[in-house]
């Protein structure tokens, strides 16, 4: 199978509604040539997941600014003055969740479980309407799994097949969100024949990838 594609034809796979993971903390690591062409692309009342939304005009701020988005998931929004406006007329609907625990349950929806506890956010309103249980003591609330349509990811270099490595800090969350999604779809620098990455710097195993597009490519 080619999971070669490109941005137009990757986004033509994305519908109206969509719950999507976009990987990155901040810019770093997001795709940002995907978010771009998803902002051209006519699609709205997304669903997104992600660490935040961007910032004003950039990366998942274009979406925002476009009023393409309809929920937002995620740990840090206030870093785009645009997220907190929308939300404040009622816009945008924001469900914060704290970092450690977004990972965990996202790690959680690729891995097949059916939650967690934790005891993070206990006795704020973070866990408001959670199940709460008392395990050796102490107070627990339970954090489902957390699943998606798409992932959008970002990496350094793949292979023809789909192996991903990933470049320092730009790894965070792409990893996980490529195990949690119906669809994977990865913007890579790079891509090389079969064989040309070591076993050992593969993060992202071909099987989790369903299309590639290549940085700058049409």
């Amino acid at each position: 199978m080619n999971k070669l594609i490109s941005y137009e034809e990757a986004v033509k796979k994305i519908k109206s509604g969509s719950r999507i993971m976009v990987g990155g903390f901040g810019l770093v690591g997001c795709p940002l040539g995907l978010v771009e062409a998803l902002a051209k692309a006519n699609v709205k009342d997304l669903e997104i997941i992600s660490n935040n939304l961007g910032e004003p005009g950039r990366g998942l701020g274009m979406l925002v600014r476009q009023k393409q988005v309809k929920k937002a998931i995620g740990s840090y929004f206030t870093s785009n003055p645009e997220v907190v406006q929308a939300y404040q007329e009622k816009e945008l609907e924001v469900e914060l969740i704290p970092q450690g625990t977004m990972s965990e349950a996202i790690r959680a929806g690729g891995a097949g479980l059916g939650g967690f506890y934790t005891p993070v956010s206990v006795g704020t309103k973070i866990a408001e309407n959670k199940e709460e249980r008392i395990l050796n003591g102490k107070k627990y609330v339970l954090q489902e799994p957390i699943k998606a349509d798409f992932a959008l990811i970002k990496a350094k270099k793949a292979d023809q097949l789909g192996n991903l490595i990933y470049s320092k800090s730009a790894r965070n969350f792409n990893p996980i969100m490529a195990t949690a999604a119906e669809v994977v779809i990865a913007e890579v620098e790079d891509v090389v024949e079969v064989g040309q990455l070591s076993p050992e710097e593969i993060v992202t195993p071909h099987l989790y990838v369903d299309y590639i597009v290549v940085k700058g490519g049409n």
